[in-house]
């Protein structure tokens, strides 16, 4: 259990997908449609999702994260030899706003949030805000987590620093003082070199 009264901190902000959101989850979805498929389609879809928006990053060529959630399933689909319909492309997409959590993240932010003194508790996710606020409120998340930031306020996706200066900007703390939580190494990596208490759920 993350004890942020012992790490001094103001702030304890989270990751969405892959630490509070098991994105998974949607296998069982993938291969209802696609029998045999579902793994591999679910493993190569979020793999792409996260190259496709580095590289928007690194270009410069912005779009939100359902935009880039979409490409990635058209073309995990095509190399996995998948014949896709638009009906099927958008059910899948639309999965992501019933993502389910992890256990252990349910029970962790419900003790999180008894504590007294009480940490702001908050998401900080590559998600398009009507994506995260959909998942949040689907697993009665949104009385724990206040506020649910999204990188599309400054247009670059993690790990840019600006994306974590939004965490400082919004809960009005300072780097230092706020916890990061993650089990993307790449995303732990970044929150560090900003300054961020990091916990890396390896």
């Amino acid at each position: 259990m993350i004890d942020p009264s012992r790490a001094e901190l103001d702030a304890l902000v989270f990751d969405a997908y892959g630490t509070l959101f098991d994105v998974h989850s949607v296998v069982t979805q993938c291969e209802e449609l696609f029998p045999g498929k579902g793994q591999a389609l679910s493993q190569l879809w979020r793999s792409k999702q996260l190259e496709y928006s580095w590289l928007r990053s690194l270009m410069g060529r912005y779009v939100d994260f359902n935009h880039v959630t979409a490409d990635a399933l058209k073309h995990a689909c095509e190399v996995l030899g998948l014949s896709c319909t638009d009906e099927t492309l958008k059910l899948l997409n639309r999965s992501y706003r019933t993502l389910r959590p992890f256990d252990d993240a349910v029970f962790a932010l419900g003790a999180l949030e008894r504590m007294r003194p009480r940490p702001r508790l908050a998401i900080l996710s590559n998600g398009a805000p009507e994506m995260l606020n959909a998942v949040v409120k689907h697993n009665q998340m949104d009385k724990l987590l206040d506020p649910v930031l999204s990188v599309d306020t400054v247009g670059i996706f993690k790990p840019d620093p600006r994306v974590y200066q939004l965490a400082v900007d919004q809960l009005n703390v300072m780097a230092g003082r706020i916890g990061f939580v993650s089990s993307n190494g790449w995303d732990a990596a970044g929150a560090t070199a900003f300054g961020f208490t990091v916990f890396w759920v390896n």
